[in-house]
């Protein structure tokens, strides 16, 4: 696989059909090289391609992603490609290979409030916001952070017995780092701290019914 091709190759993902002639004006790349990702792509099982289109459904950008994952591209590299919805979806993606349940885009009521995902294993909830931003200052992820600390409140507050923790996953960062002990995740970073979230949560802060 080449990878700079198949991360271009996430850029002509949209669903619907697309031509080959279609699909490498928009990735930028001669016909035969757009050809040759449609083929890998459906060999894999995202879209189906009879030859000249190639059908794409919801989530096929997602499991191109997870491909390349698996073929060694860096995650925060493929991530790129993704708009917000498209990383929200990798965000549970993640979630979802680790065995949590998963609800997307969660709607709180009075006063509203939407919840990106939320994560749901051994009886705690963890409680993301996406922040598909190129760059961030120090004061918005502190705003971010306040604000995700709410919408956990008002959570616990509507669910019954539940333990829930707020967390930022976020496009570009170097390392994981804490406010007011949220987490703050870089999306590279995201399947090893689920691996270890459950081991950390005394560091975490946690909300709960009281």
């Amino acid at each position: 696989m080449n990878q700079k091709l198949w991360l271009d190759g996430l850029d002509g993902i949209i669903p619907g059909g697309v031509s080959v002639m279609d699909f490498s004006k928009v990735i930028n790349a001669d016909k035969n090289a757009a050809r040759k990702i449609l083929e890998e792509m459906a060999r894999n099982h995202i879209g189906r391609f009879d030859g000249e289109v190639m059908e794409f459904n919801d989530g096929d950008k997602i499991k191109a992603v997870m491909f390349a994952l698996e073929k060694g591209i860096q995650i925060d590299e493929a991530a790129e490609h993704l708009d917000w919805k498209d990383f929200e979806g990798l965000t549970a993606q993640i979630l979802d290979l680790k065995d949590f349940a998963i609800i997307r885009n969660l709607i709180l009521t009075n006063p509203r409030m939407e919840i990106d995902v939320v994560g749901i294993k051994f009886g705690v909830a963890m409680l993301i916001d996406c922040k598909h931003w190129k760059r961030h200052s120090q004061s918005a992820l502190e705003k971010a952070v306040l604000k995700q600390v709410e919408r956990t409140k008002q959570y616990v507050a509507k669910t019954k017995g539940a333990i829930a923790a707020p967390a930022i996953v976020t496009l570009y960062q170097d390392k994981v780092s804490f406010i007011n002990n949220v987490p703050i995740v870089p999306i590279f970073q995201f399947a090893s701290f689920v691996d270890e979230f459950y081991g950390n949560l005394e560091d975490i802060e946690t909300i709960r019914t009281e």
